[in-house]
């Protein structure tokens, strides 16, 4: 009875120091964020710099995602080198998003919602759902990067499969956000 292993060769393993990494990576900048977010005090209380930041921090979501669905597109058409420019596309508008977040962080602090405003409850958990799913999404991002850039295409499927939709709604809900904020300032 021929036995076959579903393991992948030797040379085509993961090796766990490197999830473990990216993983660890991923927790220091979610708690940098926090600590940002909520400890931090802003250095530009009255918004004197770059305002602009929060309709950048939009444009630069809604860029990510289109590029995400046309990724999408490229790979539902087999059409890998496409594919993978949209997604590289994708994973440099959000890496400017992630660095301009940290710039308006530091310079504005949090932005404040009316909580006695109608939309507050769809908003809570709007903004909610948008925070945790970003945070899973930055350990998932690199670690699918770093499946195809390996060479590992059977586990970059798998991941991908569960990575790109939380990307897409972490991308899409940013913009969401914003625009909710906007609207009610």
């Amino acid at each position: 009875m021929n036995v076959r292993t579903t393991q992948p060769p030797a040379h085509l393993r993961t090796p766990p120091s490197i999830i473990a990494a990216i993983i660890a990576v991923s927790a220091a900048a979610s708690a940098f964020i926090c600590w940002l977010v909520y400890f931090h005090a802003p250095t530009d209380v009255a918004g004197t710099q770059l305002r602009s930041l929060p309709l950048v921090n939009a444009i630069l979501n809604a860029l990510s995602t289109v590029a995400l669905v046309i990724g999408y597109r490229f790979i539902r058409a087999r059409k890998i080198p496409q594919h993978r420019a949209a997604m590289f596309t994708a994973f440099v508008f959000s890496s400017i998003f992630l660095v301009s977040y940290l710039v308006n962080f530091t310079l504005h602090g949090e932005t404040h919602f009316n909580r006695l405003s109608a939309w507050w409850p769809f908003y809570w958990k709007l903004l909610a759902s948008h925070i945790i799913l970003s945070i899973l999404a930055l350990p998932m991002i690199l670690i699918t990067f770093f499946l195809s850039l390996t060479g590992r295409f059977p586990a970059h499927r798998r991941l991908a499969r569960y990575t790109w939709p939380i990307w897409l709604y972490v991308s899409v809900t940013g913009v969401i956000v914003y625009w909710m904020q906007s609207a009610i300032h």
